[in-house]
């Protein structure tokens, strides 16, 4: 978060040493934690549509709608097969209409997008772009994928290209933007606009993506109490929205350091989503508690989801941190870090390559290049912490000064686990 002034020295002492405001009440999510998901009406669309194809070999229009259940289905659950077998239609359509409809590049592009295979995804968009057909979403869907590769004068030129305030699609991309230049205010005023047109539309996922995506942006501003509101609202249309439950988890953890409470929600969400990275908040938690057996049981299940080749390059950032942090093999998360590069040279992956020659002992590489492609570029909270570490590391303690009282004041984002290591910045 990039603050617009700097908090009193006086204030930032207080962050640290006050208790945080109780703003959760379990009897308005309690409710959520009994759901389960229906097997049935969740694979009754794939199956129909396998049914037609069955039928009909070849016809990619059932191939089209089939991928999509498919996808439904990998939302819902996080099971990565479906994702795959989505990406396996979508290829298998386009070949048959020899990549030359527009929305069945997009789609497959969207696929490749969840995949973080970016620089596939603007390949296919290029064509779509040339097609020409419903040209203002295939410019929204560039703008997306330039903003991930880092490309962001391409990124700024698309986005002046769908330029309508009144816009929906519009409001939330230009949030995105305002949030990656460090803008939090108007990234949230612009989601807000967002929102009032997805409540009035009354289109449930495109409310349901508003109330979530602005939860996470009220916690990055310390708006707890909104955060948590609308990971209810969502909750209100999807009661098995994981990542709403997930950041309900979140401020009982990190706001209001009740780890039990957390876990109980984490623990229900895993009973009908599975995600890597839940895995790792579960750890972070058992840290925090001080249950090494649960951290432990916790770690080996991020470690064997990820092998999983199928996830492909998804959690590159995951584990890096994982390596270097918990694993300690710092040349395995250099290796994942070039890739990352590679694939995504944003200040964020630089920022993971700085952090993993910084764990292998090379401090003068690290602010090399924390210095040529991170500093002011990017404003994660994260990522101002390595930078602070490498730069205390290096001597370089005027530039840690300020990114500390930066670090104090996003310690809701960092988690209590940070606490230590930031005062000991």
């Amino acid at each position: 978060m990039l603050l617009k002034q700097i908090l009193p020295l006086v204030l930032l002492v207080s962050i640290f040493s006050c208790n945080s405001e109780k703003v959760t009440n379990s009897e308005d999510y309690n409710q959520f934690l009994s759901t389960t998901i229906d097997q049935e009406e969740l694979y009754e669309t794939a199956n129909f549509w396998t049914n037609k194809l069955n039928a009909s070999l070849n016809q990619h229009p059932y191939m089209v709608q089939r991928a999509s259940a498919y996808n439904q289905i990998f939302s819902q659950t996080g099971n990565i097969d479906y994702l795959i077998m989505a990406e396996h239609d979508l290829i298998e359509a386009n070949k048959l209409t020899d990549y030359k409809v527009a929305g069945y590049l997009k789609s497959l592009a969207s696929n490749y997008i969840s995949q973080h295979r970016f620089k596939e995804a603007i390949e296919l968009l290029k064509k779509a772009e040339k097609n020409g057909e419903k040209l203002n979403g295939t410019k929204k869907m560039l703008f997306d994928v330039h903003l991930e590769l880092g490309n962001y004068i391409l990124a700024e030129s698309y986005l002046k290209e769908i330029k309508n305030p009144t816009d929906f699609d519009y409001l939330i991309r230009l949030a995105k933007w305002e949030d990656h230049k460090g803008n939090l205010d108007a990234a949230i005023e612009n989601l807000e606009k967002a929102m009032a047109i997805a409540e009035s539309s009354n289109l449930k996922p495109i409310r349901q993506w508003s109330y979530t995506n602005i939860a996470d942006f009220y916690g990055h501003a310390g708006l707890i109490e909104k955060s948590y509101n609308h990971y209810l609202k969502a909750l209100q249309l999807d009661p098995n929205d994981a990542y709403a439950k997930k950041g309900i988890a979140w401020i009982l953890y990190s706001h209001e350091s009740n780890p039990d409470e957390a876990l109980k929600v984490l623990n229900h969400i895993s009973t009908y989503y599975t995600a890597p990275d839940y895995s790792l908040l579960k750890a972070e938690i058992a840290d925090f508690k001080k249950d090494q057996n649960l951290k432990s049981e916790s770690m080996e299940n991020y470690s064997q989801t990820v092998q999983n080749v199928k996830y492909g390059d998804m959690y590159n950032k995951y584990n890096v941190m994982v390596f270097t942090e918990e694993e300690n093999q710092p040349s395995l998360a250099l290796d994942i870090a070039k890739r990352e590069v590679e694939n995504r040279p944003t200040p964020q992956s630089y920022d993971l390559l700085a952090w993993s020659y910084f764990k292998n002992g090379d401090v003068e590489k690290a602010k090399e290049i924390t210095e040529k492609y991170v500093e002011g570029k990017t404003f994660e909270p994260e990522v101002l912490y390595h930078s602070a570490e490498i730069y205390k590391a290096a001597g370089l303690h005027n530039k840690v000064k300020p990114l500390k009282k930066e670090l104090i004041a996003s310690l809701y984002e960092l988690g209590p686990v940070m606490k230590t290591k930031i005062e000991q910045l």
